[in-house]
């Protein structure tokens, strides 16, 4: 791993993950606010490690490898254990981890073809609203009515920007010329 600093909070955000956890599983509003905020600092880091490997020209090798293994697995961790605390339908995690795997599998086999897709601003949206949506279950419970929708929203625009990420790579995989 070269050291940097992008990389470094990386590291740091898959390092947070399981302090996160374990605040949730206290059960106490205590813990959640300390558990919210430890997502709300990893979450944090998912923006500024990327802007930061930008602007000062230290995108590397692991760091496109690891900045996306570490937001799905906060993510994932997040919503499991929201599963388990009874925060969240397990039905809503699996339709935001399958979307997730979904496409990141696809992204691999595009990258096989020689394809790099690039995420979508929806994509961007996608993230922004899951990320707050899940802070939110995490700060608060019981979960009132409000952030009930709040959750259906996140899953609509989750299955959305699915789709439109599909259609986009269909698109891509059309326009590129197949050996032959």
């Amino acid at each position: 791993m070269p050291a940097n600093l992008p990389n470094v909070l990386t590291v740091a955000r898959i390092l947070l993950v399981p302090l996160m956890v374990f605040a949730l599983l206290q059960k106490t509003t205590t813990w959640d606010v300390i558990a919210a905020f430890v997502f709300w600092l990893a979450s944090v880091t998912d923006f500024v490690d990327g802007w930061l490997a930008r602007r000062s020209e230290l995108v590397s090798d692991f760091g496109k490898l690891a900045d996306p293994i570490a937001d799905k697995l906060l993510v994932l961790a997040a919503l499991a254990t929201l599963v388990a605390l009874d925060r969240v339908a397990l039905w809503v995690a699996i339709v935001v981890v399958g979307r997730e795997l979904a496409v990141t599998l696809s992204r691999v086999v595009a990258a096989q073809h020689g394809d790099v897709i690039a995420a979508a601003w929806l994509g961007k949206v996608k993230t922004v609203v899951q990320l707050l949506v899940i802070f939110l279950l995490i700060l608060i419970a019981p979960v009132p009515l409000w952030l009930d929708l709040l959750v259906y929203a996140m899953v609509a625009i989750t299955l959305y920007s699915g789709a439109d990420y599909f259609v986009g790579l269909r698109r891509t995989m059309r326009q590129t010329p197949t050996a032959g």
